[in-house]
């Protein structure tokens, strides 16, 4: 090899070296998936009711869901509801289901012993929806 060619090749190697020393090495990316979330069964009434109380939440319309709530049920309720407006409706009652279905429990369980309303036969919005004008009628509007 001539003088030329190898300072070209010692060139090539400290080029080389540069580029090594230089060189950017990205790991692989890691990917983690959310598993996915399981929603326990509920009864039917009780999904029924928790869309009725969720419809009369977006119409401002729970003054007389007020008088079955003795332990405050309403108000992890509503801000749970508050909390996740944007989901669709049946998303909405799945999910506040999943981890209210006590508190929507509850009020049922009032309005069962004060009403004596049997919530196995309120199988759609229009069942409670009639209820909750009958009890809004039964309201004394006197003052005194």
């Amino acid at each position: 090899m001539t003088e030329k060619e190898n300072n070209i090749k010692e060139q090539d190697k400290e080029k080389e070296q540069e580029n090594e020393e230089l060189k950017v090495v990205m790991p692989e990316a890691e990917w983690t998936t959310m598993p996915t979330e399981e929603f326990a069964e509920q009864p039917e009434y009780l999904k029924v009711f928790t869309d009725f109380y969720i419809a009369k939440f977006n119409q401002r319309d729970l003054e007389i869901m007020n008088m079955y709530d003795v332990d405050s049920n309403m108000v992890d309720i509503n801000h749970y509801v508050m909390d996740n407006i944007n989901f669709g409706s049946q998303e909405l009652v799945r999910h506040a289901l999943q981890y209210h279905a006590n508190n929507f429990q509850s009020i049922v369980d009032e309005i069962v012993q004060k009403d004596h309303v049997e919530p196995e036969k309120m199988t759609s919005y229009l069942d409670w929806d009639k209820w909750y004008e009958d009890r809004r009628d039964n309201i004394s509007t006197s003052l005194s």
